[in-house]
């Protein structure tokens, strides 16, 4: 969650930790085509590309999914 919404935005979050968060929150994830996964949380469902071939989300998919958390009542 530090690491979430530390400015500047990072670069070297692990996906699986944001995964990890999502179910902590109570996410059902679904896995769709190729690297795509779905994330049904807080009524919504959000597609997601799991990174590859390095395990660090980039800071463009930090910064949507904070913004998607904060949207929905969620901060440090």
């Amino acid at each position: 969650m530090e690491q979430l919404f530390a400015r500047p935005v990072s670069g070297t979050i692990r996906w699986q930790d944001i995964e990890a968060l999502f179910i902590a929150l109570g996410a059902e994830i679904s896995e769709r085509e190729g690297s795509r996964i779905g994330v049904f949380l807080f009524g919504q469902i959000r597609v997601f590309h799991r990174p590859h071939p390095t395990p660090e989300t980039d800071k463009g998919a930090v910064a949507s999914i904070r913004k998607w958390l904060e949207e929905n009542g969620i901060s440090q």
